[in-house]
């Protein structure tokens, strides 16, 4: 029965990817409206043919790589559950140790390590397209540096939150929810103060920006906008990108601006200067507090749901406190974040809107907007019009088209 099971689950993941391919291959339209054809946003006037033609195949390979990859995560959480191997990984763990933390470590380590190499074909897929259509800079040994990293990061940081969940499980049985998404709200807050300085340069080194001249003009538009900042930081990103970028991050004193070489190298002045105003909009509109107020309510909402699907299918498990109904609370969180997303997305999309609209009223300076987008285009081979599914499900920013029209209108 249970191997009947998990070949259901496979026959309609390889459905589902027949059917997505042919959405995106060969149904979805991702052409130009009519009555943007010449305009700034039409990508025949700044991009070469050879552009076109391998923006237009790379996004295709690339929301493929998404839409089966989430999944196919699904799809791992299941087979785990159902042919028992969640089982076998708690035995292993309670063989080692009668120590419950000890065990939840063990366990959590096999079948963090199983994640790893179950969904390792996806990765590296996704790595090998970059790198083919020059997005990526970075070779395979230092792709795996990064993957390794993240699997450490990742198997530090989950291993306390399974911990205390699991623990949380024991001690309240069916409220468990409530006192979790109250120890999530200092987590999250902990984790944003920590993710620049302890985090981050994990990954990459930074550095004050070493053009001061640049430096000084940013940090007068931050005064300008009323923004506590001493420094500007650079990345090295062109070792391992061709992709142009700029944030600012964390919260506190811990906040930064940060700017990827690869941005330095490809925009002029006014550019990095637009860049930059319109990542000050998002600190001007406080859009991070929303942001976090936003994560609180549906980390509520997520927790009593998964509690109650928990409860519900719990009775044909040895109980949602041991340790092997994880995969159980992953599948559905993976679930419930993917149906979220047409709404998170939503919201993002409107604070990225607003944080436009906001550069141009700091900076007077539509020009460099427009340009900037195409450059953007042009640096990671993006769509300017994708399709509906695509951009409701992918696209935390705005359209290409949308960002360029709005600054033309």
């Amino acid at each position: 029965m249970k191997m009947k099971w998990a070949l259901r689950a496979i026959a309609a993941y390889i459905l589902f990817g027949l059917l997505m391919y042919w959405y995106l291959f060969y149904y979805a339209d991702a052409a130009l409206p009519a009555q943007y054809k010449g305009t700034a946003a039409d990508p025949a006037t700044f991009m070469s043919g050879r552009q076109l033609f391998l923006s237009e195949a790379y996004a295709k390979i690339r929301n493929l790589l998404f839409f089966l990859s989430v999944p196919y995560e699904w799809l791992f959480y299941f087979l785990v559950l159902v042919l028992g191997i969640s089982k076998m990984f708690e035995q292993w763990a309670a063989a080692v140790s009668r120590i419950r933390l000890i065990q939840t470590a063990v366990y959590f380590f096999w079948f963090s390590l199983a994640s790893f190499l179950f969904t390792f074909p996806f990765g590296y897929l996704s790595h090998r397209f970059s790198k083919a259509y020059g997005i990526s800079t970075q070779d395979f040994a230092g792709w795996m540096k990064d993957e390794l990293t993240d699997f450490w990061v990742n198997f530090a940081i989950m291993f306390a939150v399974v911990a205390v969940l699991y623990a949380l499980m024991k001690k309240f049985r069916r409220k468990w929810w409530l006192p979790a998404w109250l120890l999530s709200i200092p987590f999250t807050v902990f984790m944003m103060f920590i993710q620049p300085v302890v985090i981050d340069p994990l990954y990459n080194d930074f550095y004050p920006l070493k053009d001061k001249a640049l430096e000084a003009k940013i940090l007068a538009l931050a005064e300008k906008a009323q923004i506590p900042a001493d420094h500007v930081y650079e990345v090295n990103m062109s070792e391992k990108t061709n992709a142009l970028n700029a944030y600012v991050t964390g919260i506190g004193s811990n906040s930064r601006i940060v700017l990827w070489d690869t941005t330095l190298n490809r925009m002029d002045d006014k550019e990095i200067l637009f860049v930059m105003a319109h990542e000050m909009g998002h600190y001007v509109e406080k859009h991070i507090y929303f942001g976090i107020a936003g994560y609180i309510l549906m980390m509520l909402i997520g927790l009593w749901l998964i509690a109650r699907w928990m409860n519900a299918v719990g009775r044909w498990m040895s109980g949602i406190s041991s340790i092997s109904s994880l995969p159980l609370f992953l599948l559905i969180s993976s679930v419930l974040l993917f149906a979220s997303s047409p709404l998170t997305n939503w919201a993002s999309r409107y604070q990225e809107m607003r944080a436009d609209r906001y550069a141009v009223q700091m900076t007077h300076d539509k020009k460099s907007g427009v340009e900037t987008f195409q450059i953007l285009t042009k640096a990671g081979l993006s769509e300017v019009n994708p399709p509906l599914l695509v951009k409701i499900f992918r696209y935390d920013h705005p359209t290409m088209l949308e960002r360029i029209r709005m600054l033309e209108e």
